[in-house]
């Protein structure tokens, strides 16, 4: 069994004024985004992104902030916050849904990227690459929260959390930074080019469309060993709520990617 670090969550405070470590982690991956979407603009010489830039990243910002909370919300604790629907904005006490700011970054990209007229299969497939690392580090701010836990386990590298009790549980916020961060930012940082190279077989939109599909993947299994939300359990007595809801981004991504094909492929026949 592994002991669990002592790291104070409040990284900084000045009076009144507390900076937190997840808070960080939600800074520094906006910051990566930035630089690595930057990077992708000068290579593939996408001059109107580069023209948008500034505006399109505000647009995403807010997107992740308001899905995010809206989401976890609706999914997973409604009863609770229709009764308190003021503590909706109190988003410094927790409470964030990567599927609701994933949903938001889709349907806000796509509504913006219509409006100042960039393509938004382009657009996505160079913003979604860089996700993953701002996902990497937040589930380091879980983790060092001592939050979303894992089950009960038995094997060496278990560690009993603050708020999980008296025994040993799966580090699961860790597995969460290695594959949701680490592992899916290699998959997707390797083939962020193919869609430039190989459309026929890489159509544009491809990259989201395997970043549902991976994350979704990644999700539902560490969903096997994390411990169930304490308000909602077990749905239809078997799955847990990221289980299902990644269920459905692994369906939509295998839709995409095959309509996105399709349709170029139908192009380039009636060219």
């Amino acid at each position: 069994m592994l002991s669990f670090p002592d790291i104070d969550p409040v990284l900084l405070e000045i009076g009144p004024l507390k900076v937190r470590w997840y808070g960080l982690m939600y800074v520094l991956g906006f910051m990566a985004s930035y630089f690595l979407v930057q990077f992708q603009i000068r290579k593939h010489k996408y001059a109107l992104l580069a023209e948008h830039f500034e505006n399109i990243n505000l647009v995403l910002i807010l997107s992740v902030i308001v899905g995010g909370r809206l989401g976890y919300v609706l999914f997973y604790n409604l009863s609770y916050y229709s009764q308190h629907p003021l503590e909706i904005f109190a988003t410094w006490t927790g409470g964030m849904s990567f599927h609701g700011a994933c949903f938001a970054l889709i349907v806000s990209g796509w509504w913006y990227t219509r409006k100042i007229g960039l393509d938004f299969w382009k657009t996505a497939d160079i913003y979604v690459a860089t996700i993953p690392v701002g996902l990497g580090l937040g589930r380091i701010g879980n983790f060092i929260n001592g939050e979303l836990f894992g089950r009960e386990t038995d094997l060496p590298w278990g560690m009993v959390f603050p708020y999980g009790g008296s025994v040993p549980r799966h580090p699961s916020q860790l597995y969460e930074a290695s594959l949701e961060g680490a592992v899916l930012f290699a998959i997707l940082w390797i083939a962020k080019d193919k869609p430039w190279q190989h459309r026929r077989y890489w159509p544009h939109g491809s990259i989201l469309a395997l970043f549902l599909i991976c994350y979704g993947f990644f999700r539902m299994g560490i969903e096997l060993v994390r411990e169930p939300d304490q308000q909602i359990g077990f749905l239809l007595n078997a799955f847990t709520m990221g289980q299902l809801l990644s269920f459905l981004m692994v369906a939509g991504g295998a839709l995409l990617w095959s309509l996105r094909l399709y349709n170029t492929r139908e192009t380039t026949i009636n060219k």
